[in-house]
């Protein structure tokens, strides 16, 4: 019960404190955003990359910084319960007219559960259900630029209403040929819609700031046509100059011209654009949630806490997860068992079947051959959620004291618990507490995928795999246990790397060919005969464990026998050390307006493409 009064001076005190925290962090937020616009244009890929990166620290570094303050100056938790639920009421109050109150609702609960015992977390004292509605909130102060930005073109003047788009965004880069590029925009709208019947109502709408990633700008809207929307996305890029047949490309220090890339329609597309496994979008926004409600209406199949995520507010995204999943539970009744698979040596996978994620827990202990602690395993987490994904490394979501209801648990997955994780076990009433865990994605393990694949599909997941480790690769990653079980496969069919205990960065690692043996007894060795360091990796040796069958032997080896050279890895490795940033594009290749006579190779073969079922 809350109670009537609002009687302790304290209590309004910290609310304000708590608020001012928050506003301070959207504030650190919100520049870094609005800086990625300059970045992108001195082409400044470390700067955004480092943007990227120190963004996601800024709201623990808040959290923390609110903590103290409250703890130092009212020592809050030792505070009565009463002055808690005040708290929370003077803290609703100034949300009022707020434009991010569910972000400082998240804020709120962030503080409070660093305070406070974990047996408050599910009453009055935090925002279990959000207290202010985040509908129809809009900037409306007068010089405040709207959401998105309605155009209504007539049939004569959509050329001239897309250069408008461009131009509305203030760019101060020239573009290369921009009228060039709105036509090859109009020729795949006009393949994408058909002879449609143009509405009355016909508009374009498009969101008012760019979304800035990795070395793209990207402006994403839809058009509608009476009932029918679609949604786009038009990827903008700087046009690097072209190196000499033989010749490495040289990092560009200067910005170049713009081109307008390509032109992706539809859900789907937008689906990889905005995938899981990729970079947080740098997006200057004052109103967050009227941004999700525009990008839920262009994927209505994309939860809002993913949405939220890929706009870099993955803390929100994680509260909006939770809330999905405890509703989940409710209205559910299968149980929580060991993941099906093969069982990895650091982490214990469990998942529920009517639930399309798996929670995995760092076990207590190892077997010899994996010499880490699980505070390296934990970094090694970090590194891939600040880090650029390239679309190859799944998202992962990192939970502390979670409680699950005890009776939804398998008793077998109760006694590994118990014997792999003890340490991070609590049993408390009918809950059982688990201290630390990841959620992630559910993916088709790859080993099984090829197993119960035809062979068309095994062709195309064996290019897909060799296409992640070359992407991730791009973006300095070396995957380290490159086995077919730590690879996933989506239900759009990608390949998808989800075992991160062994990553490295590429420049951390030395990458050598097998040493000559030097006698037959060296030769006829089982034995490792040469010297090994630490971070020596030996590409050569992949073979004997990835490629045993024949039929994926055969694909591998006509598009990636690359792989196995360790003249390619150290190549890639010195263009990094150069200071050159790989373009890693989050769409087809044949999408590309001006790159038309890519290899063959670079496309994996149709795979009868269809949806994947979650298994």
């Amino acid at each position: 019960m809350f109670p009537h009064e609002l009687n302790d001076p304290r209590a309004f005190e910290i609310a304000q404190a708590l608020l001012e925290g928050f506003n301070k962090h959207y504030r650190l937020f919100r520049a870094a955003s609005a800086t990625a616009k300059q970045r992108f244009e001195q082409a400044d890929w470390h700067g955004q990359q480092r943007a990227q990166r120190e963004r996601i620290e800024f709201y623990d570094l808040r959290v923390d910084e609110a903590v103290a303050l409250l703890e130092e100056r009212y020592k809050t938790s030792r505070l009565p319960t009463e002055v808690w639920q005040q708290v929370k009421l003077h803290y609703i109050g100034l949300l009022t007219n707020h434009r991010q109150p569910e972000l400082a609702e998240t804020f709120f609960n962030s503080v409070c559960t660093r305070l406070l015992h974990h047996s408050y977390f599910h009453n009055e004292f935090i925002f279990v259900r959000p207290a202010i509605s985040t509908e129809y909130i809009e900037n409306d102060e007068p010089a405040a630029q709207p959401t998105y930005r309605c155009y209504y073109p007539s049939q004569d003047t959509l050329r001239d209403t897309f250069m408008r788009i461009v131009w509305n965004f203030q760019l101060t880069l020239e573009f290369e040929d921009l009228g060039r590029d709105i036509d090859c925009v109009l020729q795949a709208i006009g393949s994408e819609l058909g002879a449609f019947r143009w509405r009355t109502n016909f508009q374009v709408q498009v969101l008012s700031s760019l979304f800035f990633r990795n070395k793209g700008a990207y402006i994403v809207g839809k058009i509608v046509n009476g009932f029918t929307e679609t949604p786009f996305a038009l990827p903008i890029l700087h046009r690097e100059p072209t190196p000499a047949p033989g010749r490495v490309p040289a990092p560009q220090k200067q910005p170049g011209l713009l081109y307008i890339d390509a032109a992706l329609f539809g859900e789907d597309e937008l689906l990889m654009l905005f995938s899981f496994a990729r970079a947080y979008f740098l997006v200057d926004m004052e109103v967050p949630s009227a941004y999700v409600q525009f990008l839920r209406s262009l994927m209505p199949r994309k939860p809002r806490s993913e949405i939220y995520s890929t706009l870099g507010l993955q803390k929100q995204g994680k509260n909006l997860f939770y809330r999905d999943f405890l509703n989940h539970l409710r209205h559910s009744s299968d149980k929580f068992r060991i993941a099906p698979g093969i069982k990895g040596m650091v982490m214990l996978v469990f998942d529920l079947p009517s639930y399309p994620f798996v929670f995995k827990v760092i076990k207590d202990f190892y077997p010899p051959q994996k010499d880490t602690t699980r505070e390296q395993i934990q970094a090694k987490y970090l590194l891939v959620k600040q880090h650029d994904r390239v679309g190859r490394m799944a998202d992962t979501l990192e939970y502390t004291q979670v409680a699950f209801p005890r009776h939804r648990f398998e008793e077998e997955l109760i006694a590994e618990l118990r014997h792999f994780c003890p340490s991070l076990l609590e049993e408390s009433g009918d809950d059982l507490i688990i201290k630390h865990l990841y959620i992630e994605r559910r993916m088709v393990p790859l080993n099984i995928y090829l197993q119960e694949s035809s062979p068309a599909q095994l062709a195309h997941a064996v290019v897909e795999y060799g296409n992640a480790i070359k992407d991730m690769v791009s973006a300095n990653i070396f995957p380290g246990d490159m086995l077919w079980k730590n690879f996933g496969v989506t239900r759009h069919g990608k390949v998808v790397f989800y075992d991160y205990d062994e990553i490295e960065y590429l420049t951390d690692c030395q990458f050598r060919a097998v040493p000559q043996p030097r006698n037959e007894e060296e030769e006829m060795s089982g034995e490792i005969w040469y010297q090994v360091n630490k971070h020596d990796v030996f590409p050569e040796t992949f073979g004997p464990f990835l490629l045993g069958h024949p039929g994926v032997r055969d694909v591998f080896m006509a598009h990636h026998a690359d792989l196995l050279d360790p003249a390619f890895w150290q190549a890639h490795k010195e263009r990094i050390l150069a200071g050159h940033v790989h373009d890693v594009f989050p769409y087809d290749p044949h999408k590309r307006f001006h790159v038309r006579d890519l290899a063959p190779a670079l496309k994996a073969p149709d795979p009868e493409h269809r949806e994947l079922p979650i298994q």
